[in-house]
């Protein structure tokens, strides 16, 4: 099979199995990643020590940024539901290294509740990356015919 036409039954199932609490929930997704890049923004030197910790001595003050930067954008588009997958896909690789390499230290089972949310962000991530934005979101506005718009 073709990749498009794989692509095309995805994001036409996605839209025909996607209530609009679930709109909610990315909503409320990208939210909490915007106010993650925020507070990253504003205490850059713990996310710096945060990643000295880790296996990797060698991260440097411009992949703190990059986390805070991809987060605050990455966050508002999600929450708008404007490329959203695209904006999933720069999310993701952030998640794998908290969930892999950073936070899994101090242990699942302590009270590691930075562990446990990006857990969680990761698997919501990979959901809406195949679910896509929703009725309720920029893209799907964009797509409609304007004759929609009007009624």
């Amino acid at each position: 099979m073709n990749l498009t036409q794989d692509m095309h039954r995805i994001e036409h199932w996605a839209d025909t199995h996607h209530p609009v609490w679930v709109d909610f929930v990315r909503m409320a997704l990208g939210i909490f990643l915007f106010v993650k890049g925020v507070l990253f923004i504003q205490d850059t030197e713990a996310l710096q020590s945060i990643m000295s910790q880790s296996q990797f001595q060698w991260v440097s003050l411009g992949l703190a940024h990059y986390v805070a930067f991809v987060h605050l954008v990455g966050g508002l588009l999600i929450a708008m539901g404007l490329v959203t997958r695209i904006a999933i896909l720069f999310q993701i690789p952030i998640l794998l290294g908290a969930v892999f390499f950073i936070n899994p230290q101090r242990g699942f089972y302590s009270e590691n509740t930075e562990l446990w949310s990006s857990v969680i962000v990761l698997i919501l991530l990979i959901v809406f990356l195949i679910l896509g934005s929703g009725r309720l979101s920029v893209d799907n506005l964009i797509s409609r015919p304007e004759r929609d718009i009007l009624y």
